[in-house]
Formats: structure tokens, C-alpha cells, sequence
């Protein structure tokens, strides 16, 4: 991974102002509770002034894309993740439901590098998912930022790979949420192929924060000679019905 991604933090970092180009996402679930009593808030206001926060507020990079399960490719659900570049090799994120203060963390998930994967044993690799269909296709996207520096944080993730675990089914097309995080934990994927996001899950997505998956897609075709054949790109070939096709520049090793 090069210097692009420092390029792109550095233009996150002046665009922070304008951050309000970044569209509210409300979250669909919101868990049991009473409100929260006045000793309460005058507890989180003291820590506010009072405690450290520097672990979580180095998580500084906003992405948003979609993960179907991988033992449920039915269930698909879009996650705004906010990650922190720990190496050049290695990013850690949590994810959310939206991007408002009542947003439910669900899960998490780490980023590797081309290199960290290689280093992995074959049993392990099952559990880490491809990028270069999310990137390629348009699907994942960096809201806010200028598009030069979309674009360079795009290809510093080319050829990487994520680990992403969800705990909290806060809602996917045609499902109910729940109101609590309930059950295990589900591996989630990745889109591979044109088709295999249900539809209307990525248009929706684009008319709430005004943006194009297609337009994207088509300034990055640049980026296709530098993506390089991936573990698990079929993994999931042929669960989501026979509609689907390979995404250009997108290819299983």
C-alpha cells in the first residue's frame, strides 16, 4: 500500500468542514430503554471534558458499502464504517447503521493489505472477503471528501481484504430488525458480480446521500489494470440466482 492513502486523510482532514456534503443516514432500529436521566448526562458531560478519547478518535475514515452474510446472502445490509489506519498494512473500522448520533454500532471489521493476506494459512483466509468488486463497481465510497481523494484512498484498498464480523441485525431489505443485538455473530462478504445486490439496496442508498454508484464506477475504471486476481471472489458465485455477471477488472485466484 503507497502514499495515497495518506494523501487522501490529509484531503479528509481540510474537507472536515465540509463535511456537511455528507448526507444524514438515520438508523432503522433503536433499542428498549428509558431516556436517559439528568445524573446521567451530567456523568457524560464530565467524561467528555474530563476522560481520553484518543482511541476512538482516531477512527477518522468514513466509508460506506454494502455486505451480504455470507451463510445468508439474503441478508444484505449497508454499513457506514469508520476506520483508522493503524500501518500501511493494516486498518481496524466499526461499523454502524448510519451516520447520525443515533447510529447503532453492528459490527466491525479489519482491513489487510495484499502482502498481510498472503501471509495467512489456508484455513484462515475462508473468513476474509475480497474488495476490488466493492471498489470497482462503484459500491464503496468515501462520502465528503473531494473525488481526487476518493479516488487515491480507492486504490491504496485494491487487492486488500476484510475481516467483517456483524452482531446486530439492525435491518436489511424485506426484514424486520431486532431491538437488541440477538444470536451469533454472522461473517459477512462481499458483492462480487453485477446482480448479487438486491434490488434497490444501492440505489437507495445513492438517493439518500446524492451520489451515483454508476458515475463512480466509470472514473474508476482506471484503477482495473492495478486490480489483481482475489481469494473469494467466488465464493459466493451462483447463491444470489442466475442474473448476475462478472465485474470488469474483477477476477478469482
Amino acid at each position: 500500500m503507497g502514499t495515497g492513502f495518506q494523501r487522501a486523510a490529509l484531503a479528509a482532514a481540510l474537507a472536515a468542514a465540509g463535511a456537511a456534503a455528507q448526507q444524514p443516514v438515520a438508523p432503522a432500529a433503536a433499542p428498549p430503554g428509558a431516556e436517559k436521566t439528568a445524573r446521567t448526562r451530567v456523568l457524560e458531560g464530565g467524561a467528555k471534558v474530563l476522560q481520553d478519547n484518543t482511541p476512538a478518535a482516531r477512527f477518522d475514515i468514513y466509508l460506506v458499502g454494502f455486505h451480504p452474510m455470507k451463510e445468508h446472502p439474503e441478508q444484505q445490509i449497508e454499513a457506514h464504517h469508520y476506520c483508522h489506519q493503524r500501518n500501511q498494512d493494516f486498518a481496524q473500522c466499526v461499523l454502524f447503521d448510519g451516520n447520525t448520533q443515533a447510529a447503532n454500532l453492528h459490527g466491525i471489521e479489519y482491513i489487510i493489505s495484499e502482502k498481510l493476506f498472503e501471509t495467512l494459512p489456508e484455513a484462515e483466509r475462508k473468513y476474509w472477503h475480497p474488495h476490488n468488486g466493492e471498489i470497482l463497481s462503484g459500491q464503496l465510497v468515501a462520502p465528503g471528501i473531494p473525488e481526487a481523494a476518493e479516488t487515491a484512498l480507492m486504490k491504496d484498498k485494491l487487492n486488500s481484504h476484510g475481516k467483517t464480523w456483524h452482531v446486530w441485525n439492525t435491518g436489511h431489505q424485506g426484514h424486520p430488525n431486532d431491538t437488541l443485538p440477538l444470536g451469533e455473530p454472522m461473517l459477512a462478504w462481499s458483492f462480487n458480480r453485477d446482480g448479487e445486490a438486491l434490488p434497490g439496496l444501492v440505489a437507495a442508498r445513492d438517493q439518500r446521500m446524492k451520489m451515483s454508484t454508476e458515475k463512480k464506477r466509470g472514473k474508476r475504471a482506471a484503477l482495473r489494470p492495478l486490480a489483481r486476481p482475489q481469494s473469494g471472489v467466488d465464493e459466493l458465485k451462483g447463491k444470489f440466482g442466475p442474473a448476475t455477471k462478472d465485474i470488469p477488472g474483477v477476477a478469482n485466484k
